[in-house]
């Protein structure tokens, strides 16, 4: 992660954009959200952590679920997962409590609606992002074609 002072530091008017840096070399531009540092000093195009949080809860649930899918000779032909989340101040603290995960899985060949079910749920137990975090993640399903 990389920053660089840009702005009136001692005044709070500075530039919270930041650059993450991953080990295979992508990076990807971070920033304060909007909805808790105003723009100019936040970069809505960026992403921010909490954004990021969800992403990887996300992330982790399907390349779980896709590998047990995968095992149980069942064949995704798209999943797609519009997970959201909420900061909520609670306790004097505020953090992510909920997130849930919407999604929609499309198949070559399906499984039935109870074990679609049951790979999200072994998904969800195996997540190590899931395992780790006490937040609540719900899995939604939208869609399931079978």
């Amino acid at each position: 992660m990389i920053w660089q002072k840009s702005g009136d530091f001692a005044a709070n008017r500075y530039a919270r954009g930041h650059m993450w840096r991953f080990d295979g070399g992508l990076e990807v531009p971070a920033s304060a959200s909007p909805s808790v540092v105003p723009e100019p000093y936040s970069d809505p195009a960026a992403v921010d952590p909490e954004e990021a949080y969800i992403a990887s809860i996300s992330s982790c649930h399907m390349l779980w679920f896709l590998d047990f899918a995968r095992q149980a000779g069942f064949e995704p032909e798209s999943y797609e997962d519009r997970a959201t989340g909420a900061l909520v101040r609670q306790d004097g603290k505020t953090w992510i409590p909920r997130v849930d995960l919407n999604i929609r899985v499309t198949w070559a060949n399906a499984p039935d609606a109870n074990t679609h079910k049951a790979l999200h749920d072994k998904a969800h137990h195996a997540c190590f992002i899931a395992n780790s975090v006490r937040t609540d993640i719900v899995v939604n399903l939208l869609e399931d074609n079978p």
